[in-house]
């Protein structure tokens, strides 16, 4: 009895180690650091005690956090959606490119913060999230120089979205749980003394809707507008 019950958690960790890889220790630190947790709770511990192994079972994937948050990174960027659209003009490429990078950090928070302190190096990443986007531009007739500008215009817009939607629970929230959080945070801000913040209270409402996407599209919108002006400044001039 005592044998087969040795043989039996043999079997049951050896069923453990054969699930791990790569892919499976990168899921679950995104898993871990889109939940409120953060970064801060992406530890070696943390990874091994969720996938039911032990830290150096890790280590033989991974030779540090540094790395894993490497991968992390690398994974989302390679896994942005852009479907293919025959005809497109450059504002509907802008648009679309846009509407990707801030649906890739909203659907992973973490990524603000894991592209504000690292450079994502793979070149499924680079391939997807780079290199597929310039050839899009470029392909509507935006010049490869102008590409690039707009390129970095665009993805520095969503990060800064995306960093500042993230702790403002109250624009990333839908149903009638985001309208709560909304009227709670309208509330705070529209009962602050008037005579020391007489704009804040009058603008409450407003305000509330700064980390929504109403606001992300009005940005867009805009940035949209500018850059078209500018590449038809630019093809006059050629």
């Amino acid at each position: 009895m005592t044998t087969t019950a040795k043989g039996g958690a043999k079997g049951r960790r050896s069923a453990s180690r054969g699930k791990i890889s790569r892919e499976a220790i990168v899921a679950a630190a995104l898993e871990v650091s889109d939940s409120s947790a953060g970064l801060d709770a992406v530890t070696v511990r943390s990874l091994a005690t969720k996938l039911g192994t032990g830290t150096m079972t890790l280590y033989g994937y991974f030779r540090s956090k540094d790395e894993i948050l490497d991968a992390m990174a690398d994974h989302v960027m390679s896994g942005i959606e852009l479907p293919p659209v025959e005809d497109e003009t450059p504002e509907q490429a802008l648009r679309a490119v846009a509407q990707a990078f801030v649906k890739l950090m909203t659907e992973h928070p973490s990524v603000s913060w894991l592209l504000s302190s690292r450079v994502t190096r793979s070149h499924a990443s680079l391939k997807a999230a780079m290199e597929d986007i310039l050839q899009r531009f470029v392909n509507t007739g935006i010049p490869p120089e102008t590409a690039v500008r707009c390129y970095g215009l665009l993805i520095q817009f969503a990060l800064g979205f995306a960093a500042y939607q993230a702790p403002r629970q109250w624009g990333a929230a839908s149903g009638e749980d985001g309208a709560e959080l909304r009227r709670q945070q309208q509330h705070y801000w529209a009962g602050l003394p008037a005579t020391e913040f007489p704009l804040v209270v009058a603008l409450a409402p407003q305000l509330v809707l700064l980390p929504t996407e109403d606001q992300f599209d009005w940005g867009v919108d805009l940035l949209v507008e500018v850059l078209t002006r500018a590449l038809e400044r630019e093809t006059q001039r050629s």
